[in-house]
């Protein structure tokens, strides 16, 4: 008889047992609406694991991961279901097993990537290309974001669009090197560029970036503008290419130049400054690293004449560069003053920088076009290549070839609803949680 007593108490007070339920939301975004999921939680005790939340445009996309009891459950549900209702959103619920959630949990030890896709545009193929990619080497998207503003209908209307995508990825590449190889190919066959970067504490702190300066800030080599003037550009700009190149050695070949400049009056050098072509983005993208409180450097094996230029112009706060000898009668004497910043001064200067603001050199970012630029470039916790000659392309970590320079903003999570220039702050992409 107790026997029976028993089993029915059984069945009328039956086991607490934990629950996991993940409810989805979806529809029109209007506010109130978080508040007021989180509410009905709040009233049954119920503990939230997990919650993330989406809005494109005005569509909501709302996930919430909470544990609460059987016996509290059913209300919490029908609560949920009523009030959803009320607010014309749907709603979907999915029981979580513990197992699934420690699966989940146990995930959160892998590594972390950030893979940043740009260019003038961004289309449904180069999504593709990238994400099969991600998913070939066994990794997983925790997450999306547009970092760039929406792209007008009418391309017409601005002319320099740009468009930026950042992928979060979770786990470990099967081969990391096969990876970037992939990622690399597909930005020269689909013409848009693909930052991969481990998502360590370093990425949300980079303090110090260095930049070379001709074809890089500038949209000219200075040192074949002054040849031009003093009737020997032909010959000046073959040695200078050929330098880019990588085919002749810098110190020899900035000699060489320079001698061949013997003579050009100083004033010169005043006339072609305030022409100076600059590069796409540079004015855009020094306010925003001045404001977000960055040490900014030129480091160039071009001269410090135009260097200190752009230093007042752009509030740079350091330059690096040759200095030219400057006869009594106002000209050039062929001779240069100091040592020469070639590629390994550059590296030299870049770890200096660091010292003298004492940070990591993984906080340190470079930007450079030639293969002078690559000792800085390798050194640099983020080295980027931009609009580069194909050899020093091909040994970057990163590039930019398809937007101007602002797109260095990017690769550091920056988004432009936070550099906008009706913004009276701009927070640092740590602070700005991307």
């Amino acid at each position: 008889m107790s026997d029976q007593l028993n089993e029915s108490k059984n069945s009328e007070f039956p086991e607490t047992k934990r629950e996991l339920i993940l409810i989805n939301i979806s529809g029109a975004d209007k506010s109130g609406l978080t508040a007021a999921l989180t509410e009905i939680l709040a009233r049954y005790d119920a503990t939230i694991l997990d919650i993330g939340q989406a809005d494109i445009h005005h569509t909501l996309s709302l996930g919430i991961l909470f544990m609460t009891d059987s016996r509290r459950s059913g209300e919490i549900v029908k609560e949920l279901l009523f009030t959803t209702n009320a607010l014309k959103v749907q709603v979907s619920f999915q029981i979580i097993s513990e197992e699934e959630y420690d699966d989940w949990v146990s995930r959160q030890g892998k590594n972390r990537y950030i893979i940043t896709i740009l260019g003038r545009k961004i289309t449904a193929r180069q999504i593709c290309a990238t994400s099969k990619v991600i998913s070939e080497q066994g990794l997983n998207i925790d997450a999306i974001s547009r970092l760039t503003g929406r792209i007008p209908l009418d391309e017409g209307e601005q002319p320099a669009t740009k468009a930026c995508i950042e992928f979060s990825v979770r786990g470990t590449p099967i081969d990391q090197l096969q990876m970037k190889s992939d990622l690399m190919r597909l930005s020269r066959e689909l013409n848009y560029d693909i930052s991969m970067q481990e998502d360590t504490i370093y990425r949300r702190s980079r303090r110090l970036i260095c930049f070379d300066m001709d074809s890089t800030l500038i949209r000219t080599e200075v040192i074949d503008e002054l040849a031009d003037r003093a009737g020997v550009g032909e010959e000046v700009r073959a040695i200078t290419e050929a330098a880019m190149r990588g085919e002749i050695d810098f110190q020899e070949s900035f000699k060489r130049r320079v001698a061949l400049l013997k003579g050009l009056d100083v004033s010169v050098m005043k006339e072609i400054a305030e022409n100076l072509p600059i590069t796409e983005g540079v004015e855009r993208m020094m306010k925003v690293l001045n404001r977000s409180g960055y040490k900014t450097a030129i480091l160039s094996g071009g001269f410090t004449y135009f260097g200190n230029y752009l230093k007042q112009k752009y509030n740079f706060d350091y330059v690096y560069a040759n200095e030219l000898e400057i006869g009594p009668d106002g000209k050039l004497t062929g001779r240069y003053l100091g040592d020469i910043v070639d590629g390994r001064r550059k590296k030299e200067l870049l770890r200096l920088l660091a010292q003298v603001e004492n940070i990591d050199i993984a906080q340190t970012i470079a930007v450079g076009d030639g293969a002078n630029d690559l000792p800085m470039l390798s050194e640099a916790g983020l080295g980027i290549a931009f609009h580069a000659k194909p050899k020093v392309k091909a040994e970057a970590e990163q590039s930019i070839s398809t937007i101007g320079i602002d797109g260095v903003l990017y690769f550091l999570g920056f988004k432009d609803s936070y550099i906008s220039p009706a913004s009276p702050t701009v927070p640092t992409p740590a602070a700005s949680g991307n």
